[in-house]
């Protein structure tokens, strides 16, 4: 890794200073964190259901992890600042997203950590959308591991349409699976859906 953090890395100190307390409220459950890979990138890859989807990530993780974002979170004041210090990559959905791709491959190549949700934006409860093809396009290109994460119980904390979460009422449980190695594959459109499906599968693996 460079000497430059992508992140706020006082942030993250009082981020992590502060994790128990956060957990607390969420009655926060972590399966599978020995999974994470402590020296090298990876890829989280989740399935997405809340806004607290990416908080919760990183209360669960044992490292850092700096996520893709739909462009419009970077439009509320203050939630950009939060996430720009926690070193979030905004997503376009044009061309623009090419640059923002570059960025990611290059943080995992320097070993980062990097999450996606390859649905693309948030899920009614308990349902799962399609995989898009991101997820894919930065397995192949960084050579790093894939791990699958799945969340459970965010969209009864702050589901679609919700502004105030309602804390202590359930436990969010967060598994993380197995790394999954894609450096094999060659790197093509085709390919990339591929990969996106497989890690997808994975992920709805988990919640069973």
């Amino acid at each position: 890794m460079g000497k430059e953090k992508p992140y706020s890395e006082l942030g993250y100190k009082l981020f992590y200073l502060f994790r128990p307390l956060f957990k607390v409220p969420l009655r926060l459950k972590v399966e599978g964190i020995e999974n994470i890979p402590k020296d090298r990138g990876c890829i989280i890859a989740a399935n997405h259901r809340s806004y607290l989807d990416p908080p919760v990530l990183n209360l669960a993780s044992s490292r850092p992890i700096i996520f893709l974002a739909k462009y419009d979170l970077f439009k509320i004041p203050i939630l950009n600042w939060i996430i720009t210090k926690a070193g979030a990559m905004p997503l376009y959905g044009n061309r623009k997203d090419i640059k923002t791709l570059k960025k990611a491959i290059e943080y995992l190549k320097n070993g980062y950590c990097v999450g996606i949700f390859p649905e693309g934006t948030r899920m009614k409860p308990k349902t799962f959308g399609k995989a898009h093809s991101g997820v894919g396009l930065l397995a192949i290109k960084s050579k790093v591991p894939v791990i699958p994460a799945y969340i459970e119980n965010t969209d009864e904390v702050l589901p679609v349409g919700s502004s105030l979460p309602k804390l202590f009422i359930k436990s969010v449980k967060v598994k993380f699976g197995k790394p999954i190695d894609f450096s094999n594959y060659e790197d093509t459109k085709e390919n990339h859906q591929i990969v996106a499906n497989k890690v997808f599968e994975e992920i709805k693996k988990l919640s069973n």
